[in-house]
């Protein structure tokens, strides 16, 4: 078995049975061609990589073969495998990928000029309506070429995706492997919310004492970033309010952070232009505030007694301001026997699609069970890693 067969579904099986052309061109990025076909194949893909003269001087063909376990492509043959991948029949692959895509292979795509088996793939992908993502790697200052621009603008007339590079100083580079890798997912892995507009609030609120001191509820955000990852890679618009967290947000989530329940509120408001198609709160939430006193509660003290009032609830304000949304919520219980009856209380409350409800256990862990009761009635557990009960919760929004 070749090596990397090893590595295939290790990370997850989203692009599991995808077929993708990988175009590697002549750019140093080429060198992170090694990687991205590792990760690719660790989700499940099966690569097939084509190369530019120019590419092949820059990495060994034999690196990206040990990588992929296919030769590369670096000169069209008999075997027609432009037309065999990406042509007209009946089993075509699933993504023409070039990454990283130069400036002269971009131009070149976009005149239909076909001198390497990079371009002419992606000449035949065109005609084929395969669907096609150049990544582009160059110097700042060819990227801003005005003709390389419009060549840009009239290949996604044509349906051609971009990812675009990160500006550093004069260098147009090639984002990171993880973001293109998730960018593949979102163009060819399970497209169930396309153009949803899914707003998820996670994180935990922290209300402050004074000036130095807080107080705040636990929470990992990571159910709340799976959520995230996840809608993003079934095809929805995805926003993300995040508070107090450990869990990081990848570069690809937009998000606003909160610190307050009263910052959360004020998001509420100032959002409320914006149409969510769904809402899921996951955050940890607090139910009360303390009364806040100016500058620092002097040390030494053998006692303090904190003020806590009972803070806004939060789900109404979201039901007032986005009554069409589709809103999802979680209730946290002690004990499992509650879990149902509070669950079933929080549907009916705050006209829920869905309620979740979990114990104390799931916290800073990275399993969890929930019981899921949906607004039709039907309820469930699920029990596993909260990667997988996210994948689960997007799964019974509509």
């Amino acid at each position: 078995m070749h090596p990397a067969e090893e590595l295939r579904g290790k990370k997850s099986i989203k692009l599991l049975g995808k077929r993708i052309v990988l175009g590697v061109t002549g750019s140093i990025a080429a060198v992170e061609s090694i990687r991205l076909a590792r990760e690719l194949i660790r989700h499940g893909a099966e690569v097939y990589p084509v190369m530019t003269p120019a590419a092949s001087r820059i990495i060994h063909p034999d690196a990206l073969e040990f990588a992929t376990s296919h030769a590369p492509v670096l000169q069209l043959t008999g075997q027609t495998e432009h037309v065999s991948w990406c042509g007209l029949v009946k089993d075509p692959v699933d993504l023409l990928l070039i990454s990283p895509c130069t400036a002269n292979t971009i131009s070149k795509i976009a005149r239909g000029i076909d001198d390497t088996p990079v371009t002419t793939c992606a000449t035949t992908a065109l005609g084929s309506k395969v669907p096609i993502l150049l990544v582009p790697a160059m110097h700042v200052s060819m990227y801003d070429h005005k003709i390389l621009q419009k060549n840009i603008d009239l290949l996604k007339e044509h349906g051609v995706l971009f990812l675009s590079p990160n500006i550093q100083d004069v260098k147009a580079k090639l984002p990171d492997t993880d973001v293109i890798v998730e960018t593949v997912i979102r163009t060819i892995g399970k497209r169930d919310l396309v153009e949803k507009n899914i707003l998820i609030i996670g994180g935990g609120t922290i209300e402050p004492i004074d000036d130095i001191r807080v107080v705040t509820n636990r929470s990992s955000g990571k159910t709340a970033v799976s959520l995230a990852v996840n809608a993003f890679e079934r095809g929805a618009n995805v926003e993300l309010w995040y508070g107090h967290a450990t869990e990081p947000v990848p570069i690809f989530i937009p998000y606003k952070h909160y610190e307050t329940v009263m910052d959360l509120l004020r998001l509420t408001k100032t959002n409320k232009s914006h149409e969510y198609d769904f809402i899921i709160v996951c955050a940890a939430i607090a139910n009360y505030t303390p009364q806040r006193q100016k500058g620092k509660i002097r040390s030494g003290l053998n006692k303090l007694t904190l003020d806590l009032t009972e803070a806004p609830v939060v789900l109404e304000s979201l039901r007032s301001v986005f009554p069409t949304a589709k809103m999802t919520a979680f209730k946290t219980e002690e004990k499992k026997k509650d879990i149902k009856r509070k669950t079933q209380q929080l549907l009916k409350k705050y006209h829920l699609t869905l309620a979740v409800g979990n114990t104390l256990t799931g916290f800073g862990a990275q399993d969890n069970e929930l019981f899921f009761l949906t607004n039709k009635g039907k309820s469930t557990w699920k029990k596993g890693k909260k990667e997988e009960l996210a994948s689960a919760i997007l799964d019974l929004l509509r």
